[in-house]
């Protein structure tokens, strides 16, 4: 009997442990600065509204938006200052709070809202892990889409070939792998648009300070942020 106990102690222990570690993992993330929270604020031109599945910037745009994946344990509002600015240029965005903030416990998040509203294009797109999860969301289920946008972030299979693919990362990204990046040049359809930001890296598409492992930016954070919009919306005509 006391050896039956301990057997039942012993595989308790190695069920609760590595689960306790986990969640002690996902307690700790990237919080969004102050700037990125006065961009939740709506002004004349996009209306920032608190929804089910996180936020909605709704710009001029009548027939264009995108689904943004926030990266992996950052505060998806950190991504505020480049989505209300992609907003403003005429591609409304949803931002989707992830569970635990990791896209990969929600990768289907778009279909809800694909059905709830109705725009003629639509984007799917995110940021490191978000942007992986995205991808790879886009090639289970291409069917509402127009196309997606990786932000540091590359595909793991084949984008279907009806799609637009825009891939932006910055030059001093010490945190994205550049062998998936080119990796994932291959999965790429016909209409591919990339662009390398000189001088940016990782955690300057979001607003939530220096990320573990990254390189040093040489450029603002308002500058990177300009250039990826700039480069968005150039590529969706």
């Amino acid at each position: 009997m006391k050896k039956a106990c301990k057997i039942l102690i012993t595989v308790l222990l190695l069920i609760t442990i590595p689960a306790a570690a986990f969640l002690i993992y996902l307690s700790v993330y990237y919080h969004a600065e102050d700037k990125a929270l006065d961009a939740l604020r709506s002004d004349g031109t996009v209306s920032v509204s608190r929804t089910d599945f996180g936020w909605f910037f709704d710009g001029p745009s009548e027939d264009t938006a995108m689904v943004f994946y926030p990266g992996a344990k950052v505060e998806e509002t950190s991504y505020a200052p480049l989505l209300k600015e992609l907003a403003s240029r005429g591609v409304d965005v949803f931002l989707v709070k992830m569970p635990f903030r990791m896209a990969f416990f929600d990768i289907d998040a778009a279909e809800e809202i694909f059905d709830m509203y109705d725009y003629q294009r639509w984007y799917l797109g995110g940021h490191s892990l978000g942007g992986a999860m995205a991808a790879y969301q886009a090639s289970e289920d291409p069917e509402d889409l127009t196309g997606i946008v990786l932000l540091a972030s590359f595909p793991t299979r084949e984008v279907p070939g009806d799609l637009e693919e825009i891939l932006i990362v910055g030059s001093e990204d010490q945190v994205v792998d550049w062998d998936k990046i080119e990796a994932g040049r291959e999965y790429a359809p016909d209409d591919y648009h990339e662009y390398i930001i000189e001088g940016g890296n990782h955690a300057l598409f979001g607003c939530y300070g220096q990320q573990r492992g990254d390189g040093t930016a040489t450029v603002t954070d308002e500058v990177q942020i300009s250039e990826t919009v700039d480069f968005i919306i150039s590529s969706i005509g």
